[in-house]
C-alpha cells in the first residue's frame, strides 16, 4: 500500500510559483505512477500531471504543459510538482495520487489519494 501526504500549497500572486510535495510511504512507491490531480470548487477532479516509476516519462495536462513540472525522487519517496507562472485559473485543491503498475490520466486508475493541499492564485 502507499500513504500520501501533500504540502507546499499556499497563496501565491499571479505569475509566481510554489513547488508542492508528496511525501509516501510504502514498498510499492518505487513501481508506482505518481499523479497529480486538482479540484476547484464546483468542478470535477481534472488531470495535472504524472510521471512514471522510472521518473524518465512524464504528461501534463494541455492547460499547465510549460509552466508546470512534475519529479519524483524515489529514493526520497517523493514527488514534486513545480509549478510557475501560476494563474488564477490553477486556483484548486491539488492531490497527489498513486498508480501500481499504471500510467495514465484516468482518476480511475489511481488507487491512493492523499488529502490535498489548497493552492490559490490572486490576480
Amino acid at each position: 500500500q502507499v500513504q500520501l501526504v501533500e504540502s507546499g500549497g499556499g497563496l501565491v500572486q499571479a505569475g509566481g510559483s510554489l513547488r508542492l510535495s508528496c511525501a509516501a510511504s510504502g514498498r510499492s512507491f518505487s513501481s508506482s505512477t505518481m499523479g497529480w490531480f486538482r479540484q476547484a470548487p464546483g468542478k470535477e477532479r481534472e488531470f495535472v500531471a504524472a510521471i512514471r516509476w522510472s521518473g524518465i516519462s512524464s504528461v501534463y495536462a494541455d492547460s499547465v504543459k510549460g509552466r508546470f513540472t512534475v519529479s519524483r525522487d524515489n529514493a526520497k519517496k517523493t514527488v514534486y510538482l513545480q509549478m510557475n507562472s501560476l494563474k488564477p485559473e490553477d486556483t484548486a485543491v491539488y492531490h497527489c495520487a498513486a498508480a501500481p503498475g499504471y500510467y495514465g490520466t484516468s482518476r480511475s486508475q489511481y488507487s491512493y489519494w492523499g488529502q490535498g493541499t489548497q493552492v490559490t492564485v490572486s490576480s
